[in-house]
């Protein structure tokens, strides 16, 4: 029995070190499937900057992104993406790819990123970008493309940016984008491009969206009045694509290159351009201002029935039946568009968007303006409190003027008085101050002396040319101010000396 468990052990043994020389030398399958020089990491593959002429041909099935850029890839083959049915991100940018051609995106159902950017693409035909339903972001910059078949981008239902700037497009189709869903597309670059003749109609007819991210900049463009006022205004508007690249809005004055001016810098060349030309180009947003927290519907008022209509939101958010997300935007069977309690949230421009037999992609804009409830006004309001303060201002002026005066007096000059009640008669010192002309607190001729705390001096320059001396008026110590009636006037030897036969002066 005993030889039996040694002999079972013996063999077990030699069956592990069997499998173990039958596996030593060959790498594990996930190294197997990485491409020499490559670089890969979990769903990552990386073959970038290698100077690869050819696609590799076994590439790991589990690869989302997938980098082959700065290669000199010529062509891809139809059929090569198949076994990477998890791909979501592909970059082709710097290679020599002059065609694409049927089949070559086969099997990409799931791509949501496609860069085929600086590579030397002359143009795109019908079926190139066919099985790329759900990409996103396709990025075509800096190429050759000089031609775009009509339908060049039909499927791609989900695309919402597009960038097609540094390449020689002479046109585009701004009327059906060359097959696009005006839906979802939120980014179109096309500067820098040959772009002669744009149809301003077309461009004035798309989504508010859309024109706030189309991209037209350093472009030959003719010096249009009727496409100058439509870009001032979405300028005004504060549209970024407009705003951002406002010194590279060009035109051409004389149609030679030499006569390239700025759109928002040379006004002079527009000034004969009359506003009418604009009149009823743009549809301008309807605006409404909301309470937080009422109710808010929104009809889409379009010119011929649709068979389907559909909202974008502030957020860019694609508004389908039964509404957004997060439940708080509900959209009918009809079309029309609810918020049962509007929020801060829900303020910007909502576009509806309607296809039919007798549409082609017709919307209608709402701004929706959301604002917070006043607080209650204050009883007394400032202007209420302003005319109440006149008023007793006024009767305190009527009173002060027209009530007579107290009918206390003053008993002794040493002490404060509290009433002062001068004469109705005029008194002599009041004649004497009428008489005068210049009032002086110090005589020119007398020596100044300092007065005592209740003596009151007052000296008086005659302005009559009867009297050629100086009339000084001199009060006593005990001078009652509460009777000036008393007041005597003494002729001084030394004024009477001066004036003569003319008359005494009086001190």
């Amino acid at each position: 029995m005993a030889r039996r468990v040694l002999l079972g052990m013996l063999l077990c043994m030699l069956c592990v070190s069997l499998d173990a020389s039958e596996y030593e030398g060959f790498p594990s399958p996930t190294l197997h499937d990485c491409p020499d020089k490559c670089v890969c990491t979990a769903d990552l593959l990386s073959c970038a900057g290698l100077g690869l002429q050819n696609v590799p041909a076994a590439l790991p099935t589990t690869v989302a992104d997938l980098d082959l850029s700065h290669n000199s890839l010529q062509r891809l083959f139809p059929g090569w993406l198949v076994p990477l049915s998890r791909l979501r991100t592909l970059r082709l940018s710097h290679n020599e790819l002059g065609t694409l051609g049927r089949g070559v995106f086969s099997n990409a159902s799931g791509l949501r990123l496609l860069d085929l950017s600086s590579n030397t693409l002359r143009g795109l035909g019908r079926h190139d970008l066919d099985g790329l339903g759900a990409l996103e972001t396709l990025l075509l910059f800096n190429n050759h493309l000089a031609h775009l078949d009509q339908h060049a981008f039909h499927g791609l239902g989900s695309l919402s940016r597009l960038y097609l700037g540094c390449n020689e497009l002479k046109s585009f189709s701004f009327d059906h984008l060359h097959g696009l869903d005006s839906v979802h597309l939120h980014t179109l670059d096309l500067s820098s491009n040959q772009l002669r003749h744009i149809p301003v109609t077309e461009l004035a007819s798309l989504p508010a969206f859309l024109k706030n991210g189309l991209y037209l900049h350093n472009n030959p463009l003719p010096c249009d009045c009727r496409l100058y006022h439509l870009l001032q205004r979405w300028h005004q508007r504060g549209l970024s694509a407009v705003c951002d690249f406002a010194r590279e809005y060009t035109c051409l004055a004389f149609k030679v290159p030499s006569s390239r001016v700025h759109f928002f810098e040379h006004s002079r060349i527009f000034e004969n351009c009359s506003a009418a030309t604009a009149h009823g180009l743009e549809r301008a947003e309807e605006q409404l201002d909301v309470q937080v927290g009422k109710s808010l519907r929104l009809h889409c008022n379009i010119s011929a029935p649709a068979i389907r209509i559909a909202w974008v939101s502030p957020q860019h958010e694609l508004l389908l039946a039964p509404g957004s997300q997060d439940g708080s935007i509900v959209v009918l069977g009809d079309g029309s568009l609810t918020i049962n309690s509007v929020q801060p949230r829900h303020e910007g421009i909502f576009v509806c968007l309607a296809t039919g037999p007798r549409l082609h992609n017709q919307t209608h804009e709402y701004n929706v303006s959301v604002y917070r409830s006043h607080p209650e006004p204050e009883v007394f309001s400032t202007s209420y409190t302003t005319l109440l303060g006149c008023a007793v201002g006024l009767v305190l002026v009527l009173l002060y003027l027209f009530m007579p005066p107290c009918r206390g007096c003053c008993h002794c000059c040493h002490q404060t008085c509290c009433c002062r009640r001068w004469p109705r008669t005029p008194s002599p010192l009041q004649e004497l101050s009428a008489q005068s002309s210049v009032l002086s607190a110090t005589p020119p001729d007398v020596p100044s002396r300092k007065a005592s705390t209740h003596k009151h001096v007052v000296f008086l320059e005659p302005g009559r040319r009867g009297l050629n001396g100086r009339v000084q008026l001199a009060i006593a110590e005990d001078f009652d101010l509460c009777n000036p009636g008393g007041l005597q006037l003494k002729v001084s030897s030394e004024s009477a000396s001066s004036t003569g036969s003319e008359g005494p002066m009086m001190t």
